[in-house]
């Protein structure tokens, strides 16, 4: 990325109520330096594109590259807020994040991996097992994403639909976007065997393990993958936290785990799933909710203040699930966790 004109100097990050410090290169987005370091902060995208990065500035000065008028409205960046994947430092620089933590982020790496099986579970989402090197450690969280890297260097992002640790295997979810370099390639010659190469973990859609407060997992079509991965985590580790999952498609076969989802319940008593569909035609046979899903959540529960939300999907849905949520119905800014589903159109600057 390309920014006007900066100092030649690196500058140094302060994150607070943290207190972790950081070094930029000149030229440098702060993310990048901060994902190269370690730091932990909050993201996304990383293309100014989804405004996971979003940050309140406390102090110094940046020029932000290009990026996406809805990640950051000229309102926001009037009242100092940042998105920090495109935000260069012209000077020394304070930012709020309470997403940061002493415990900062896990070690990425670049690895070869081999699909291993390849299962078609809709018309247009297959799910990828793919295996890790066996003399090789890869370390992540639930709710984590890993990107391909393609012969032309191009990258597409996918998160983890497993927890850690089960046999160095990774799952996705993969949804074909007809003329999409790398879903073209998914859905029509690969085959199992493939080697693909990935680096990661990226990403800080996990759960937090602060707080007791009772969770709604919101997802729309396959950001269902991070959530099940979060769901298998709080199984493994016997987080026994209220949590309830609204899963949100057009029709009924867009949820294409929703028999997983159901057994689910039985293994996890504090467990409750609510499908919704936007789209059912008669044919469908559809007796459940319907509409949008993040209303789903707003009619049910009305009062989000003791609540933690994840919501992960298309960005229109995470957006207007972040936007009413809070505005509606008291949920704290800080309790509002996501990963929105950019596509390369939506990473197109205005």
């Amino acid at each position: 990325m390309t920014v006007s004109p900066a100092s030649h100097a690196a500058f140094t990050i302060t994150v607070e109520p943290s207190g972790r410090v950081f070094t930029v290169d000149p030229q440098e987005a702060i993310l990048a330096a901060g994902i190269r370091q370690g730091i932990g902060l909050p993201y996304g995208c990383k293309d100014g594109a989804c405004g996971s990065c979003k940050c309140k500035k406390l102090g110094g000065e940046v020029v932000h590259g290009p990026h996406q008028a809805k990640a950051l409205s000229p309102e926001e960046a009037a009242q100092g807020l940042v998105l920090t994947c495109c935000a260069v430092p012209q000077s020394d620089v304070v930012l709020e994040s309470r997403q940061v933590t002493e415990q900062g982020a896990l070690p990425i790496k670049k690895m070869p991996t081999r699909v291993t099986t390849m299962a078609r579970l809709s018309d247009d989402v297959m799910v990828l097992s793919l295996q890790l090197p066996a003399n090789d450690s890869f370390l992540y969280r639930a709710g984590q994403y890993v990107e391909f890297i393609l012969r032309d260097g191009a990258r597409r992002s996918y998160s983890m639909a497993n927890a850690p640790g089960q046999a160095n295997a990774l799952e996705l979810h993969i949804r074909h976007m007809p003329g999409g370099k790398f879903t073209d390639h998914v859905f029509g010659a690969m085959k199992e065997k493939e080697i693909l190469r990935i680096e990661g973990p990226f990403g800080s859609f996990f759960l937090r393990d602060d707080s007791e407060a009772p969770l709604v997992f919101l997802a729309s079509g396959t950001g269902f993958a991070p959530i099940k991965a979060l769901l298998e985590h709080m199984q493994a580790q016997n987080i026994q936290r209220p949590v309830t999952v609204y899963w949100g498609g057009r029709r009924p076969a867009d949820l294409y785990m929703d028999t997983w989802l159901r057994a689910q319940q039985t293994l996890m008593p504090q467990l409750c799933y609510v499908p919704v569909v936007s789209d059912a035609q008669p044919d469908d046979g559809w007796s459940g909710r319907t509409g949008f899903v993040h209303r789903a959540v707003l009619e049910d529960l009305p009062d989000l203040s003791g609540h933690q939300v994840y919501a992960c999907g298309a960005p229109i849905v995470v957006d207007s699930a972040r936007m009413d949520f809070c505005a509606l119905a008291g949920l704290p800014e800080d309790a509002f966790f996501a990963d929105a589903f950019t596509s390369e159109a939506d990473k197109v600057s205005v």
